[in-house]
């Protein structure tokens, strides 16, 4: 009797944490439900509904089109929603259905390896090869601990250094970048499988006394050429500063000029590199020189029959790479994550194309695939990929009720009023932590999906709400989507705040 009153309080704990439907220990001598537990309470979809409805209207007004979906995970029903079958430029939302094959098919405990390999004879490495199975997370850092393990084993000559980059294959600018090739921005980095500081020049410039030129720095090391000085001025005149980066050669051209006022801030410029094969083998270079290393003067692609490991690097666990994808939208871990599907799907060198595939075929095990459903890349940058509300909810809600996704998914996501691209959103419930997000932001596109969490014995409710065609007019739409996330809290969240 003991074991059976035992089986009964383990459901009704289920129950109320909405994974099952109380129907599944509803008997005549169950125990006294908390009065707590609403899991089956129904929604009024009314306040939902209005607020979608108001964003039509305006979005309609400026010659857009939206769409949206509200549903409660615990049962799929649908509570509210507009054009959930209309297939629409999701922004960065498509990280969404990047970030969930990533932990399904790599598994949250995957790390990325990058190592060097070669023979060392007395003291010396004839050939010292840098390989990468595409970690989005190497740092100069990472790389200067590399160079200084390798001194300590006994290295103070290198005669070669390669670079395999034979992971993935020779398209590093992925799938759609190609729309707005002058952007010299972060945002639009390349990708291969070993990159450095996410394929990114860091040039730091620091203000000295009237008159000296101020001081230049660049992380990392061995890849840029400076070209020009920075003034230093008086501490009343305005910061003007030009930087242009061009390829020169196998590296990279920055072009300076301006002035800084004195007792000015550091300032730090970033921009992408233009092609990333060599860019960290230039760097390793110049971090073995300065550690003390004799070094050659060039460094070249090649080393894939290499075997010998002299030093190894692994990432974090992807469970935590991935929060780089929900919380900040960083649109080269999406891209590397992209290809790595590519290579764990179709094996190497890895594509984009395998790596669409890969994603599409996630989306089709968790029957959050339809017609007009399109990935071409990971970010969701540029005019790519196309997903529709009814999708996106599908997606989340088949993500949470499972356990190798759903809380490292979940994790990942921005907090409203909290954290990452929704800190200055959805204040009214940041106390709760409840409207967990992922933004997405270009110039005619605005997309908001993820959850709403509830609190116990509510289960909770996914959402997705996409506007397309609105050039110039994102900032005037995102406060109507919020109001339909915050309606959708409110119901969820009536009596119990």
């Amino acid at each position: 009797m003991a074991n059976a009153w035992s089986a009964r309080l383990r459901a009704a704990a289920l129950v109320l944490s909405g994974a099952l439907a109380p129907t599944a220990i509803s008997r005549a001598d169950e125990p006294p439900k908390p009065a707590a537990v609403e899991a089956t309470r129904a929604l009024d979809p009314a306040p939902i509904s209005e607020s979608i409805a108001k964003l039509d209207r305006e979005v309609k007004r400026w010659g857009g089109t939206a769409g949206a979906l509200v549903i409660d995970v615990a049962s799929g029903a649908r509570i509210a929603g507009l054009n959930d079958h209309q297939p629409l430029n999701p922004a960065s939302n498509a990280k969404l259905p990047t970030a969930a094959a990533a932990l399904r098919l790599l598994g949250p405990q995957h790390r990325f390896l990058t190592a060097l390999y070669g023979t060392l004879v007395v003291d010396s490495v004839d050939t010292l090869v840098l390989r990468g199975d595409g970690d989005p997370s190497l740092q100069t850092r990472d790389l200067w601990a590399m160079a200084a393990e390798l001194r300590a084993l006994g290295v103070r000559r290198v005669r070669t250094i390669l670079v395999d980059q034979s992971a993935f294959d020779d398209r590093f600018v992925p799938p759609a970048f190609e729309q707005q090739p002058s952007e010299w921005a972060a945002f639009r980095a390349p990708v291969a499988p070993v990159s450095l500081n996410g394929n990114t020049v860091l040039v730091q410039i620091r203000p000295l006394t009237k008159g000296k030129d101020a001081i230049l720095d660049v992380d990392p090391p061995g890849f840029v050429e400076l070209s020009g000085t920075i003034a230093t001025t008086r501490k009343e005149d305005p910061e003007k500063v030009r930087l242009s980066v061009e390829p020169k050669g196998t590296k990279l051209l920055a072009r300076l000029g301006g002035n800084v006022p004195e007792e000015g801030r550091p300032l730090k410029l970033v921009k992408r590199v233009d092609d990333p094969r060599l860019f960290a083998g230039y760097a390793l270079r110049a971090l073995l020189k300065q550690s003390g290393v004799d070094v050659p003067t060039e460094v070249k692609l090649g080393g894939e029959r290499a075997k010998e490991q002299l030093v190894a690097h692994r990432s974090a666990e992807l469970s935590t790479l991935v929060a780089a994808l929900g919380k900040d939208s960083d649109n080269f871990y999406a891209e590397m994550l992209f290809k790595a599907l590519g290579a764990r799907a179709k094996g190497r060198p890895a594509t984009a194309e395998a790596g669409a595939e890969a994603v599409t075929a996630y989306l089709k095990d968790t029957s959050a695939f339809e017609p007009g459903v399109l990935m071409k890349n990971g970010s969701g940058l540029f005019d790519a990929d196309r997903l529709t509300p009814w999708s996106l909810t599908t997606l989340l809600r088949a993500a949470h009720r499972d356990p190798r996704v759903g809380p490292e998914l979940l994790a990942q996501l921005s907090i409203g009023g909290v954290d990452g691209t929704t800190r200055a959103r959805f204040k009214p419930f940041a106390r709760e932590r409840a409207i967990r997000a992922k933004t997405g932001t270009l110039d005619a596109v605005a997309a908001l999906s993820g959850y709403i969490l509830g609190p116990p014995g509510r289960p909770p409710l996914a959402f997705s709400v996409m506007v397309n065609g609105i050039s110039g007019k994102v900032s005037q739409a995102r406060p109507l989507m919020d109001d339909v996330i915050l309606a959708a809290a409110l119901e969820l969240w009536k009596g119990a705040r």
